[in-house]
């Protein structure tokens, strides 16, 4: 009878947790230090990969929601984060390139940090969120999304100068390009800048009492390879493994490759006389670029350790919600492929992982110090709580809103270019209530797509400008495959007008 009375009690506690966890939840408004990389793909340590040196960002990852299986809807960046921030398919934001602002061009949607400046929150924007330039409006969506002007790194305008060192001692506008920083224009560099701004951001929001949105976009590791050279000693180049499938597929439909046309572009690459669109990256440049990306990550890594370090110097991180995300990631020799620019698994899939004080990880347990990357390379963290079903990046505002007590978006209708203020995602928040392995979910889907001028390779096949498109990839990834369908597409109507290509991807 007394273990009867106690399982009943116990079913009954469990039974009413979600909805005594919604109550507590929304008393209070956390702040959010949402945290963006550039071109991440999912090297790092707490996502499995045994070459990554990540201490920082995986002892986040190891008090936090990972989601192993996260996808971006399109490779490249100004779609991917207009798509994530406004929580629309590129279909529905209409933009596939670099030259148009959804909210002239499409409709006005209202953005994630929009929706918090509309609940009080004071919002801020440090370094890259949203693309700038046009798709952005040229001021990164303020007044809209942000409370002040947007702060971009001052020496970001030498990221594509002549300012890497070459072999024969003149500088050049290189791919690879790890450098000593007291010998860069302004003795520093991009996210070395936009680290101590966040850190001053988050110095006079600390007392203020207000609830704080603070972005922060890091660069890297968006080529060039423009890092601090002594992150390179993490990965000796003769260390360094080739892709496991460095060649391109003999059945590979020629629409679905990508000839990583901004990589052909850089000095030392061009040096290489690599044919296009196929010729291959000779080995020990292929290991050598693998070098620098991981070294890129490695130097991320310890910008991301800054920041959080700085939240518990406040006595911020019992308070703050911490998002951690990429916009897309980036191929690294896969199927004779660089760059991104594809529906491929390493050009999609994204970190991405949520902490929330006292759900993800208790109180006491809120600390991130900071982990000195060159002095403890080895250092390792061990993920508790991950999640395997297949997500997307618009489910992260909707997600965002609810776990930092705002309302989330309601569900948007199917024709929705008059709604202001919906979401195309789906909140993720309930994953957050289940520890241990969550059910194989078959109806988990991501659907990503990638736009074409031609059926088969061109100079402009990576990036075409709307008026060019006339084939569109959409692809779909569920647990064990990708399936693309490549279709002919209309750019004056934004519609679908013919089959091209299929192909089927186990992955």
């Amino acid at each position: 009878m007394y273990t009867c009375l106690r399982l009943c009690l116990l079913l009954l506690g469990l039974h009413t947790l979600p909805v005594v966890a919604r109550r507590r939840h929304h008393k209070v408004k956390r702040n959010v230090l949402f945290i963006m990389a550039d071109d991440l793909r999912t090297s790092l340590g707490c996502y499995g990969d045994s070459v990554a040196k990540s201490p920082n960002i995986d002892q986040l990852a190891s008090r936090s929601q990972v989601f192993l299986n996260a996808f971006a809807q399109q490779a490249v960046c100004a779609p991917s984060r207009t798509s994530m921030l406004t929580s629309r398919r590129p279909d529905t934001t209409r933009l596939y390139d670099f030259n148009s602002y959804w909210r002239t061009h499409a409709g006005n949607y209202s953005t994630l940090p929009q929706h918090f400046k509309s609940k009080g929150y004071i919002t801020t924007s440090v370094g890259k969120i949203f693309h700038p330039g046009i798709p952005s409006n040229h001021s990164d969506d303020y007044p809209y999304s942000w409370s002040s002007p947007v702060y971009h790194p001052p020496s970001f305008r030498y990221e594509k100068e002549k300012v890497c060192k070459g072999e024969d001692g003149n500088l050049h506008a290189n791919l690879l390009c790890a450098v000593d920083v007291a010998e860069q224009p302004g003795r520093t560099l991009p996210d070395l800048e936009s680290s101590e701004e966040a850190v001053r951001v988050l110095k006079s929001r600390a007392h203020d009492g207000a609830p704080f949105f603070l972005a922060v976009g890091f660069h890297k590791p968006h080529i060039p390879f423009r890092i601090p050279q002594e992150y390179l000693s993490l990965y000796p180049v003769e260390q360094m493994a080739l892709a496991p499938d460095p060649d391109v597929p003999p059945l590979l439909p020629p629409v679905a490759y990508n000839p990583w046309t901004d990589v052909r572009s850089r000095d030392d690459v061009q040096k290489l006389n690599i044919s296009f669109p196929y010729g291959p990256i000779p080995k020990d440049f292929q290991r050598r670029i693998r070098q620098h990306y991981y070294a890129a990550v490695s130097y991320l890594d310890a910008q991301v350790g800054r920041l959080l370090a700085a939240l518990d110097a406040l006595r911020l991180t019992s308070s703050t919600l911490v998002v951690f995300a990429s916009d897309h990631g980036w191929s690294l020799g896969e199927h004779g492929e660089w760059a991104k620019y594809s529906n491929f698994d390493v050009a999609t899939r994204v970190p991405l992982i949520f902490y929330v004080p006292g759900v993800t990880a208790a109180r006491r347990e809120s600390s991130f110090p900071f982990i000195d990357v060159l002095r403890q390379p080895g250092l390792v963290f061990k993920s508790r709580r991950v999640v395997r079903n297949v997500v997307e990046l618009l489910d992260v505002f909707p997600t965002v809103s609810y776990l930092a007590g705002l309302k989330k978006p309601k569900a948007c209708p199917d024709h929705s270019f008059q709604v202001e203020l919906c979401t195309e995602g789906n909140s993720l928040a309930a994953a957050f209530l289940h520890r241990g392995k969550e059910r194989r979910s078959a109806e988990a889907l991501s659907f990503s797509q990638y736009p074409r001028p031609a059926d088969t390779p061109q100079e402009n096949s990576d990036l075409p400008d709307l008026k060019d498109i006339t084939v569109m990839g959409y692809s779909l990834r569920c647990w064990d495959y990708r399936y693309t369908l490549w279709l002919g597409f209309n750019p004056k109507s934004f519609q679908v007008i013919t089959r091209l290509s299929l192909h089927y991807t186990p992955e």
